[in-house]
């Protein structure tokens, strides 16, 4: 690959990058506490793209001022910037229904204390799906009695196409997402299309049941309203 088509790559790849960051579209591919980053690595092959660019150039024209200017490498080096417009000019979804129904379930993690600590106040109190799994299954829902909750995800159907409620849980970035998964008994959202992002309030439900993608015990929610919601900027939990 010529050092001018390296630029070019590496000036659409940084911009691609900064596009991406200084937009909330970063938030597709990666947890939102690393944008500094993005904005930094993208900047860095913004400006190395231009210092290439430029060594290119005046190598191009020192070639020609002592007649010494021939063909290069082959042309398919450009096929690379392909790719690179793909990033710039689609943005992909977030991952929703058809990673979560591959995927296996987050297994919720019991708290290190042996009691959990009570829910803030608030009717309903928002709660992560996280949260509330590890209360419903380590904590026996104690900490969710006679609460009334509200959470967000969307809708993904289970292998008996029950709706349940999904997030998907982010390590780093969206190539090590993992979903959490509840079930829904009460008020279900039947015929609720997969991917619809939904805000359900409810209760603690003492209904369990198993992930069949690895078997992890799934918690459930009583459902007592829910309402089709936009997708949130930070799709992630």
């Amino acid at each position: 690959m010529s050092r001018l088509t390296q630029a070019v790559v590496l000036l659409l790849f940084g911009g691609a990058i900064l596009r991406a960051s200084i937009t909330d579209l970063y938030l597709r591919y990666v947890k939102e506490g690393l944008r500094p980053f993005l904005l930094a690595a993208g900047l860095l092959l913004v400006a190395a793209a231009v210092t290439t660019l430029w060594q290119s150039l005046r190598a191009g024209e020192a070639e020609e001022d002592h007649g010494h200017s021939h063909s290069h490498e082959p042309r398919i080096g450009w096929l690379l910037i392909l790719p690179v417009l793909g990033l710039l000019l689609v943005a992909p979804p977030a991952l929703g229904s058809f990673a979560a129904g591959k995927s296996g379930s987050v297994s919720a993690t019991p708290v290190s204390d042996s009691d959990y600590p009570a829910l803030p106040a608030g009717d309903p109190v928002p709660v992560s799906l996280l949260d509330y799994a590890s209360r419903a299954l380590f904590d026996e829902g104690k900490s969710l009695t006679g609460r009334n909750v509200k959470l967000t995800g969307f809708v993904t159907p289970a292998p008996d196409g029950s709706p349940m409620l999904a997030r998907i849980v982010l390590s780093c970035c969206a190539a090590d997402g993992r979903p959490i998964k509840l079930g829904l008994t009460g008020q279900v959202p039947l015929e609720v299309p997969a991917d619809t992002w939904i805000e359900v309030t409810g209760a603690y439900s003492t209904q369990r049941g198993k992930d069949p993608v690895n078997e992890v015990d799934v918690a459930y929610l009583e459902v007592k309203t829910w309402q089709e919601i936009d997708q949130p900027k930070q799709p992630y939990a």
